[in-house]
């Protein structure tokens, strides 16, 4: 009897001690989450979502080199066959094993919405799962960007999916999250907007390398991850002081310096390549349909001013109008003078008179819930107002307008005139990957432009034969992008990250991810 009790005892206080070791980390995002299928939008939050609990074949690391993920491949001579082979121990969350049917039914559903994806697809001879383990891509002639366009970090990362799940079109969202990476979603406590819980997948076997950026071994050291969204940026870093959160992910710049003398906690930039801000328009509809009003439009805004009430110091922000980036091998500026060096106010306003426009109003969506994007929307319509344009600014929620942006209504039935976005400045970097360089009509990206050009320049940089050859076709795509406004680009920033210090070995990518961390007392 007592010895019954003593291990009943022992139980009890054995289980008592794995619950109080049990750690959690919560973060504050920044935004919420809503939309969970990482194919029908672009939005960093879905994708932070789709790296939590998806996996992918290949993966870039910190030197944008192509690295195993889920498999490793082989190339044949003549550089038409890609041989991929998954690798042992993948599972679904549900048990059932990664096969090479989940894989190329998840691939073919990405391409359909990648701008990579959809010049690979252009090239494809086939894409088949030859055996259980094995994918077989042929194209019909050599694509050198093929490795770089699968490995991408963002944008639309290629996440495998079971092949029930992939078969929805491409169109629809999916309804089933089972996936096969480090962490779980646990769809029960999932609150649309206000917070998600993630639980570490112990069936989960991560590469034997190190982790770097997306590439390596995605290990996980703590049991619970929680999203909570806090809109109120003063209330999460007052949380973050006081011990209630552990990690907030874009810092308001003004803010730091409450931050940055508590011994408790870390104010860091995550990744220094920054982003990139940007105003899309919608192609579809008046009056932005009309090339001459959009040229007038883009005539009439200043980075600086944009970036200034954006960030506020100087040392957080560059001017840049380069579409592919500053800093990048491919970053050209040509044609941004007025956007670089001061918006030309009177010849904004007479080109925008010569254009033919009547008034037409512009609906442009501004998020209220984003550190990164609440600003932007304000300076751009004043702008804009200034010159003449009949501006309805609309505020609501990030991931309202994340919805909203995918339809094609017109403006007065729901749909939209303009967004403003951010880009990690690595996924557009590649005018094949660049999202906003798409010109295919309604298979582009959100605002839809049909441009043949810049799909016929897309070309000549994939047939150019070296650095230089890219660089002109570049240069060209820079010039025609700005020339018809595919987007207008207003600067690059950088946000820092805050955490306890207690929150150790946070990979430095531009992806926050949360495996490889670890959580101290």
């Amino acid at each position: 009897m007592f010895q019954r009790l003593t291990a009943t005892l022992l139980a009890s206080t054995m289980l008592a001690g794995a619950a109080w070791a049990e750690t959690t980390v919560t973060a504050v995002m920044h935004s919420g989450l809503r939309v969970l299928d990482p194919v029908i939008t672009t939005a960093h939050i879905t994708r932070n979502h789709a790296y939590m609990i998806y996996d992918v074949l290949i993966a870039q690391d910190s030197e944008f080199q192509p690295q195993p993920q889920m498999a490793d491949w082989t190339i044949s001579d003549d550089q038409k066959v890609y041989t991929f082979t998954l690798r042992d121990g993948l599972k679904f969350h549900d048990g059932a094993p990664v096969t090479a049917a989940d894989a190329v039914a998840s691939l073919k559903r990405w391409a359909q919405k990648d701008a990579g994806g959809q010049v690979v697809m252009d090239r494809t001879e086939s894409l088949e799962a030859t055996d259980d383990k094995t994918i077989t891509w042929t194209l019909k002639e050599p694509f050198v960007p093929m490795l770089d366009v699968l490995s991408k970090q963002s944008a639309l990362p290629p996440f495998i999916m079971p092949a029930r799940v992939a078969e929805t079109p491409a169109d629809e969202p999916i309804t089933d999250y089972t996936g096969s990476g480090p962490f779980i979603f646990e769809t029960d406590e999932f609150q649309p907007g206000v917070s998600v819980t993630y639980s570490k997948n112990a069936d989960y076997v991560p590469r034997d390398e190190p982790a770097d950026w997306m590439a390596g071994g995605k290990v996980v050291n703590v049991d619970t991850v929680k999203w909570v969204n806090m809109p109120d940026i003063q209330t999460a870093v007052n949380a973050l002081s006081g011990g209630e959160i552990d990690y907030i992910e874009q810092m308001q710049v003004d803010l730091v310096p409450l931050l940055e003398g508590d011994p408790n906690v870390v104010v860091e930039v995550r990744e220094p390549t920054g982003m990139m801000t940007m105003a899309r328009m919608n192609f579809l509809h008046p009056p932005f349909d009309n090339e001459k009003v959009r040229q007038a439009a883009l005539r009439a805004i200043s980075q600086e001013t944009v970036l200034a009430a954006m960030i506020g110091n100087p040392e957080y922000y560059q001017i840049c109008g380069a579409l592919l980036g500053c800093g990048t091998p491919l970053g050209s500026e040509t044609g941004t003078e007025s956007l670089t060096q001061g918006a030309d106010m009177e010849a904004a306003k007479a080109m925008l008179a010569d254009s033919g426009y009547d008034g037409t109003p512009v609906v442009l969506m501004a998020p209220t819930d984003l550190v990164a994007l609440a600003t932007q929307p304000v300076v751009v319509s004043q702008m804009l107002r200034n010159i003449g344009f009949n501006v309805d600014m609309q505020p609501m929620d990030w991931q309202t307008l994340v919805t909203r942006r995918a339809g094609q209504a017109a403006p007065a039935d729901g749909g939209w005139n303009m967004f403003i976005t951010n880009w990690m400045v690595p996924e557009i970097s590649n005018p094949i990957s660049n999202p906003m360089l798409n010109g295919r009509g309604n298979d582009a990206w959100f605002g839809w432009p049909s441009d043949e050009r810049v799909e016929q320049l897309k070309e000549d940089y994939i047939a150019a034969p070296d650095l230089e050859g890219q660089k002109a076709a570049a240069e060209e795509i820079q010039s025609h992008s700005i020339e018809t406004v595919l987007e207008v680009p207003l600067g690059q920033y950088t946000l820092p990250q805050a955490r306890r210090a207690n929150v150790t070995d946070m990979i430095p990518s531009p992806v926050p991810v949360f495996w490889n961390l670890k959580k101290g007392e």
